[in-house]
């Protein structure tokens, strides 16, 4: 007696699971020979790839027809590939390019630090400290390529966030926005320069903002930016009337978290907002959110202390640092960050600095 479909498809759907790790290293191999970056806008063979990027033409036609199962590639006869519009996005030339992403996540240090995931299970712990004797920012900062491509993939997750947010939340009822650990300012300076109104406040670690006055004086915004550095997990600073954390609360566990919520509950005026832009786990799987989110929040765990959380969890976070949680809504598609609006609560008064 056969299988039934849905038997079949079960068990299809596992082999892919299983065989998953393979896709990972497939992908990975083609970012980091720039084997797209070879084709062009053009149709090649395997051996002409093989050429240009200096591989086994043998080997490289078998990695085509991978990449090409994978979607990446596609075969338009035996033995010639294009590159499809999901491969295109591995160009390194493209503005919206996922080169950098991909390459920090498939970097042998990651891949590692994933193979101990059932450390972590047991354990409740970061595995990346013990496979690699150092903190996951310590690692990336020493190692030539990551400390490359970890901040490139920053900004390029940065500048997805930069083009939806200005136009999803109504910044122009402000005066003065602070961008709480906001990096080089890709993301605040384009919700200056969508509300002419508005002022910036761009807060964060001395490397961090190193190449702000970069990034405000080529989106016409520097003039009304101030850039402060300093430690997010020491303070914050006064002056605006809406405060942003962008990816920010992702990072950090219940107490470091709570420690920067409770440094801008000090400062926020009575009148003021706080606006999170974080990703928001609803409260069971249900198909809302994409499987890599929940990967990423594995993900968070093995490098770090940061983790997900659900709209209830984000609430009670809130709630102890002194805010009441408004609202919460979603980015337009494919960025699956939610914006969460919370406002300072009167019972709640943390002193003022």
């Amino acid at each position: 007696m056969g299988i039934s479909m849905t038997e079949a498809q079960d068990r299809q759907r596992l082999f892919e699971l299983v065989f998953g790790h393979m896709a990972t290293q497939t992908v990975a191999t083609a970012a980091r020979l720039k084997l797209i970056d070879a084709f062009g806008d053009e149709e090649r063979s395997g051996a002409e790839i093989a050429d240009a990027i200096g591989t086994d033409p043998a080997v490289t036609t078998q990695l085509c027809r991978a990449l090409a199962a994978l979607g990446i590639l596609a075969e338009v006869k035996s033995g010639q590939f294009r590159v499809t519009g999901t491969g295109a996005l591995l160009r390194t030339d493209r503005t919206d390019s996922l080169h950098s992403f991909a390459r920090v996540f498939t970097d042998p240090a990651i891949q590692a630090t994933w193979r101990e995931l059932d450390t972590a299970v047991r354990t409740g712990k970061s595995t990346f400290d013990t496979v690699h004797g150092t903190t996951f920012f310590q690692y990336v900062a020493g190692d030539p390529e990551l400390s490359t491509f970890f901040p490139a993939a920053l900004g390029q997750s940065a500048a997805q966030t930069a083009a939806a947010l200005p136009g999803s939340y109504d910044f122009a009822a402000f005066g003065t926005v602070a961008d709480i650990g906001g990096g080089s300012g890709t993301v605040l300076a384009a919700i200056l320069a969508a509300h002419p109104g508005l002022r910036g406040i761009l807060y964060d670690a001395a490397p961090a903002v190193a190449r702000a006055a970069e990034t405000l004086a080529a989106a016409g915004v520097a003039d009304r930016c101030t850039v402060i550095p300093g430690d997010i997990g020491a303070g914050a600073p006064a002056g605006a009337d809406l405060y942003l954390l962008k990816n920010v609360l992702h990072y950090a566990d219940d107490e470091r978290a709570g420690t920067v919520l409770g440094n801008v509950r000090r400062v926020v005026p009575p009148h003021g907002r706080l606006l999170i832009v974080d990703p928001a786990l609803p409260e069971t799987v249900d198909g809302s959110l994409p499987d890599s989110m929940y990967l990423s929040d594995l993900h968070m765990r093995l490098i770090g202390a940061g983790r997900g959380r659900t709209q209830a969890e984000f609430e009670s976070l809130c709630v102890r640092a002194g805010f009441t949680v408004k609202g919460l809504t979603l980015l337009p598609p494919p960025i699956a960050f939610s914006l969460i609006e919370a406002v300072p609560d009167d019972s709640h008064d943390p002193g003022r600095r």
